[in-house]
């Protein structure tokens, strides 16, 4: 059996209606997870539902709407999950938002709080949700998906780079808390990748040379390459892998 074999393994993915989330979705289900595909938008995620179970040829995905914001429904995106197939292997928080753009004297106290509720809160909201039954079973993996904006700073959107940062130590703390029950936490750390969510970055050609110039690689990612990191994390490859970030960048972080 490949380290790499999720068969058998359940993994709910939020914002998985598109870009790195839908990535992620799809390379686990090729992999032999079931998945549960989930945003705000059911219509978005039944596209994605039925993409995947087409593609494989027996249904592995299931559609379970939910936006982050809402506590309830993320409960409801567990309890779905729970009675549909028994079990939660992996959680992967993917889902985010990063409504400003500009200084940190001009964000509003609201859309600060929107920021660090979505991409922090949720999380901790979901986790605490799914852990349980992981830490009951003595075996699971949860994933962050955070940003290498976790790690540098910003003019222009500091306010995500913080929430960022914080996922980072949510991991590091949950890790500690939860690895006497051999449950594992780890963030990805990902650049910029060729998604709608960061099109602001990367569709402008004369930015693009910029920030390909300063990539050793010489070039941004794109969304299968950060789901291999995750395809590598839920899987038995990473069993002795927990608190940490991997950054999947380009090398644009150690290149200055």
């Amino acid at each position: 059996m490949s380290l790499f074999d999720l068969t058998g393994k359940v993994a709910v993915i939020t914002g998985s209606s598109r870009g790195i989330g839908r990535a992620i979705a799809y390379q686990m289900a090729v992999q032999g997870a079931k998945v549960v595909i989930s945003s705000r938008k059911q219509q978005a995620c039944e596209e994605v539902a039925r993409m995947i179970n087409d593609k494989i040829g027996e249904k592995r995905a299931i559609v379970v709407p939910a936006s982050i914001s809402s506590k309830e429904e993320l409960q409801n995106l567990v309890n779905v999950t729970m009675s549909t197939w028994g079990r939660i292997d992996t959680v992967v928080c993917n889902a985010a938002s990063n409504p400003y753009y500009g200084p940190a004297s001009g964000i509003s106290d609201d859309v600060f709080r929107k920021v660090l509720d979505n991409n922090i809160l949720s999380n901790h909201w979901l986790i605490n949700m799914v852990a349980p039954q992981m830490r009951a079973r003595k075996d699971g993996s949860i994933i962050i998906v955070s940003s290498i904006g976790g790690i540098r700073g910003s003019a222009v959107i500091g306010a995500y780079h913080i929430s960022k940062a914080a996922d980072l130590q949510m991991a590091r703390n949950l890790a500690v808390e939860y690895g006497p029950d051999n449950v594992r936490v780890n963030c990805i750390a990902p650049g910029l990748i060729r998604t709608d969510f960061a099109r602001a970055l990367w569709d402008d050609p004369d930015n693009l040379k910029q920030i390909n110039g300063a990539a050793p690689l010489g070039r941004i990612g794109e969304a299968d390459e950060i789901a291999g990191a995750a395809v590598f994390l839920a899987s038995a490859a990473a069993t002795f892998i927990t608190g940490q970030t991997i950054v999947v960048d380009g090398g644009v972080t150690i290149a200055g």
